[in-house]
């Protein structure tokens, strides 16, 4: 049933042919003081429509500046919860609930409070790709932009938890020398991504350079000619001379590639599977213009988070979002 609970009935959400679903959206969000919020990973539409398109670390500092009195996330659950935990009095909306996120899903809040315990006497560093209970138990939150400058602010001898991403802490340790305790956590469209294929497409394009999130596996980042967060890999192909590239992240991002460099070519890094080209979050394609839609119109799904987990979240967010300012990222 196409249907969403309000007030204890229920309303049909079948959206008429005659309905221009754009102009709803932006007559909505004008009507309603909203902003739409939209991470790179995406689809085309829903960037085009958006307010601010950007990776984890910009959505989470654009909101918690923002004016407005309804955030429309478009992106996956915990970047939903993370924009509540930074505005608790603003109503956070999401397209989709059921948009969650296999690396945040990896990582279970009453294990790893035990794993933490387990390890006393270690600070704990979190992926924001985490839910607000995990970051309840952190210390400190990264995104794949800072988590690098973060964990070097700490003294070369600190103790450190690192979750829950194994593929992105062990990136970190090797690039800083650290020897961070990690959980055994990954995304699961990085961790497809078929390393013959892409040896085939740089020796079919020996020009291109490849570009890789630090969340991709070892034998990934070894073959790549940039790592970075998504924002980092958008700003090194818009600066670079050369004009194709292979990009190993979701392929939501080669939207705004395409967008800012229209002459330069970027081919999408293929999983495993022969049957794919590119590689998609299946959680992140959950959003739709029609649902987007139908959320600002209803101002439902809605993001809540309880305030004793906000009241200890908040603490490692906001403690991110400051050393990221001191260092002007």
């Amino acid at each position: 049933m196409n249907a969403v609970n309000i007030d204890k009935g229920y309303v049909d959400l079948s959206i008429p042919e005659n309905v221009n679903i754009k102009d709803e959206i932006n007559r909505l969000r004008k009507e309603k003081n909203a902003v739409i919020l939209a991470h790179y990973y995406q689809s085309g539409d829903i960037q085009d429509i958006a307010d601010f398109v950007g990776d984890s670390l910009a959505l989470a500092q654009w909101a918690s500046h923002t004016n407005a009195d309804v955030l429309v996330l478009c992106g996956v659950h915990f970047m939903g919860e993370t924009a509540k935990i930074l505005c608790p009095d603003k109503k956070v909306l999401v397209p989709d609930l059921n948009a969650g996120c296999s690396l945040a899903d990896s990582c279970n809040a009453a294990d790893f409070e035990t794993f933490i315990k387990d390890n006393p006497g270690y600070t704990v560093i979190s992926y924001v790709n985490t839910s607000a209970a995990v970051k309840a138990f952190t210390d400190v939150v990264v995104t794949s932009t800072n988590a690098r400058q973060i964990v070097e602010s700490f003294p070369v001898d600190e103790k450190i938890i690192f979750g829950p991403d194994r593929n992105l802490g062990n990136y970190i340790n090797s690039i800083t020398g650290r020897n961070m305790k990690l959980w055994n956590g990954a995304c699961h469209v990085h961790e497809q991504f078929s390393v013959e294929k892409i040896i085939k497409l740089k020796k079919e394009y020996p020009d291109a350079l490849l570009l890789a999130h630090p969340e991709c596996k070892n034998v990934i980042l070894a073959l790549a000619d940039k790592i970075g967060s998504t924002a980092a890999l958008l700003k090194f192909a818009t600066q670079s001379d050369v004009s194709r590239f292979i990009v190993a992240t979701e392929s939501g991002i080669l939207h705004e590639m395409q967008k800012q460099n229209p002459d330069k070519t970027f081919i999408p890094a293929p999983p495993n599977d022969s049957t794919c080209a590119c590689n998609e979050c299946n959680f992140m394609r959950l959003n739709t213009m029609e649902k987007l839609y139908n959320c600002l119109k209803y101002e439902q799904p809605e993001i809540t988070v309880d305030v004793e987990i906000r009241e200890k979240a908040v603490l490692p967010i906001q403690r991110m979002l400051d050393i990221s300012a001191k260092l002007g990222l």
